[in-house]
């Protein structure tokens, strides 16, 4: 299934969740945000969120800086 992640389309397995998006990513464990479809979804939530055909997830990283 397709499906648009941080603005690019991604071919992702039938019954992707957040958690694998962002696992695919390679994003750190933690200063991490996820939204799907502009809702966020709570880190409690990710190995149960589905991301659905054509759905769109942004993963967010917090970044240091001065």
């Amino acid at each position: 299934m397709k499906a648009k992640v941080n603005g690019r389309v991604r071919e992702l397995a039938e019954g992707a969740t957040v958690a694998t998006v962002v696992a695919l990513l390679g994003t750190p464990p933690s200063g991490v945000a996820v939204a799907l479809d502009g809702e966020v979804v709570p880190r409690a939530a990710w190995d149960s969120t589905a991301v659905p055909e054509g759905g769109a997830v942004e993963v967010l990283t917090a970044v240091q800086g001065g």
